[in-house]
């Protein structure tokens, strides 16, 4: 611990954009050394084009809105996540996000690994 490395804030406006992927507004917040965190936003009724996260675990929480998740085979494994749920996404699932609602989602992503945070994919197999 140092005194010499005080918490910072970083607020909306301080967001830069991040690694994108069609369909969804991605901005980090942050990365350092094996983190990366930030806010994604989908628009009513808009999908993420296919993607995974290399060798990150990552970390969403849905903060305003829903959010249907497709992966697995196909895309076939379908969560609907509304306000207050987390999900997780192990290294290499391919996915992609929707917003199924009638308001804009805001994600609170985290990704813990090293490598490119985003490769954008055709789709599943």
């Amino acid at each position: 611990m140092s005194a010499d490395h005080p918490v910072r804030g970083v607020p909306p406006e301080a967001r830069v954009g991040a690694d994108p992927t069609s369909g969804i507004v991605r901005e980090e917040a942050f990365a350092v050394d094996g983190m990366w965190a930030g806010l994604v936003r989908t628009a009513p009724g808009a999908a993420s084009g296919w993607h995974h996260h290399g060798g990150y675990e990552t970390s969403i929480y849905v903060a305003v809105g829903s959010l249907r998740m497709e992966s697995g085979q196909g895309g076939r494994a379908v969560i609907d996540a509304g306000v207050g749920t987390f999900l997780h996404v192990p290294p290499g699932a391919i996915h992609r996000e929707s917003n199924p609602g009638d308001t804009d989602s805001e994600l609170v992503v985290v990704r813990a690994g090293r490598g490119v945070p985003t490769i954008n994919v055709e789709g599943p197999a």
